[in-house]
């Protein structure tokens, strides 16, 4: 193991004990490392409620703003596709200047970004932003938001023990769902009665505040000599297949996901029929359910040590939940009664496919970053995100046109096919029983 992870694998007041501390070396208590996680959870939430609630308000921003449905999807996409391009480069960054110097930077530009938009990029009885505007504007929030993802994941790896990091890493990973759902249950709402400068304003002050945690208590882990040699960090990431195949599967696993978070609004008014506070209530029911499932589905894969297993029934079961909402589209038409069927079932099918497509993030990002080695976590976890974020470039661009050709139905049967497609590329569980005792997951 990586020289971070035999610090980590060692209680903290162990090391603290045994390493002389010289007059410039900061001194942490044995609980700091549940700080750091407690960062990592709010700057994720403060990104999430971004990206994730910024496209809870899609019925609200296609009226304000006044797009047409291929509009709206072109800039809710470019959202995602400026964390896509970012991610890799603040991955390297993050591996290079360390966690604290990313995160910061990232969250205060972020935080100065959506504030200029609440002031400038929202509409006015003078006038309505164009859609090039709006889509600059999100592209840009998306480029900066891109340095959260890597870095807390990198912070997270190295305070933490390896029989403690899933379960660490799918608490950070539920300020995902956290983050998302309250997006989706106050920002549609807020929207609808203050505008968009309360939106924009409102995010901007939660990635300054989760700044404002980083900055006073995200510090590097206590390593000897700060050094990590380079047998102890693996090889790189890029160059690795098993690091590439995980990531490949991470993003396409994402597909059906955005297409939840940034159209079920949608699909759940146009469709189904339904209201705003019933649609915020569906989308927070989502993120409320992915949330406890991510931490269960940590805790439960350090115990048993079946990270691998359990990704590859996520794809099956995500795949099988889509195929159902398909069959549900089809057939509602020629049911008697059948929109009434609708308000009653279709949102909580919906609700089962997005809680299943989400309860995977943590057990996938630890199996990763473990593969990658300790010198690499930025920038596996960061390649990872580029793939999950080019799918929310895509998705949304997409989403419009499959509902021209095939309407809902052909929007989530293609949700299904992603999900099977990602099964055979996660990896194979490999036999923990070895006679050197070397846990599975960690094996090629």
């Amino acid at each position: 193991m990586s020289a971070i992870a035999d610090c980590a694998d060692q209680e903290p007041t162990k090391i603290l004990q045994n390493r002389a501390a010289g007059p410039t070396e900061r001194v942490f208590s044995p609980g700091h490392r549940w700080k750091v996680l407690g960062i990592g959870v709010a700057a994720n939430a403060s990104f999430s409620a971004t990206f994730s609630g910024i496209p809870a308000t899609a019925v609200v921003l296609r009226q304000g703003y006044q797009l047409s449905n291929a509009e709206l999807g072109l800039a809710l996409g470019l959202l995602g596709l400026g964390v896509a391009l970012s991610e890799l480069p603040w991955g390297l960054l993050t591996d290079r200047w360390g966690d604290r110097r990313v995160l910061l930077i990232g969250l205060g530009a972020t935080a100065a970004w959506l504030l200029a938009m609440a002031m400038l990029v929202v509409p006015t009885r003078s006038g309505v932003p164009d859609v090039t505007l709006l889509s600059a504007s999100l592209l840009i929030t998306g480029l900066l938001g891109g340095s959260v993802n890597g870095s807390s994941g990198r912070a997270i790896m190295g305070w933490f023990r390896e029989n403690e990091r899933g379960f660490a890493m799918s608490i950070r990973q539920t300020a995902v769902p956290l983050g998302g759902g309250l997006g989706a249950l106050f920002l549609p709402s807020l929207a609808l009665v203050f505008g968009f400068s309360a939106v924009f304003g409102l995010l901007a002050g939660t990635s300054a505040l989760s700044a404002l945690f980083a900055w006073r208590w995200l510090h590097e882990p206590p390593t000897v000599d700060h050094v990590v040699s380079p047998a102890a960090a693996g090889s790189a990431p890029l160059r690795n297949i098993e690091v590439w195949r995980i990531a490949t599967a991470i993003g396409l696993l994402c597909f059906p996901q955005v297409a939840v978070l940034t159209f079920a609004s949608v699909f759940l008014h146009d469709f189904a029929g339904l209201g705003t506070a019933a649609i915020s209530a569906s989308l927070a029911a989502v993120q409320i359910g992915a949330m406890v499932m991510r931490v269960w589905s940590g805790r439960f894969t350090d115990r048993h040590g079946n990270r691998r297993q359990f990704l590859r029934r996520c794809s099956a079961f995500s795949a099988l939940a889509f195929v159902a909402l398909w069959v549900l589209v089809l057939a509602s038409p020629a049911m008697p009664g059948g929109h009434s069927f609708l308000i009653a079932v279709l949102p909580l099918v919906l609700i089962a496919a997005g809680i299943s497509v989400s309860a995977w993030h943590g057990v996938a990002y630890t199996e990763l970053a473990t593969l990658a080695g300790a010198g690499h976590v930025g920038t596996a976890l960061s390649l990872a995100n580029t793939f999950v974020f080019v799918g929310f470039f895509l998705v949304p661009v997409a989403i419009p046109g499959l509902l021209h050709l095939w309407s809902w139905s052909g929007v989530w049967l293609s949700a299904a096919i992603c999900a099977l497609i990602a099964w055979p590329i996660f990896l194979r569980q490999v036999d923990t029983t070895s006679g050197d005792g070397t846990d599975g997951n960690m094996r090629g």
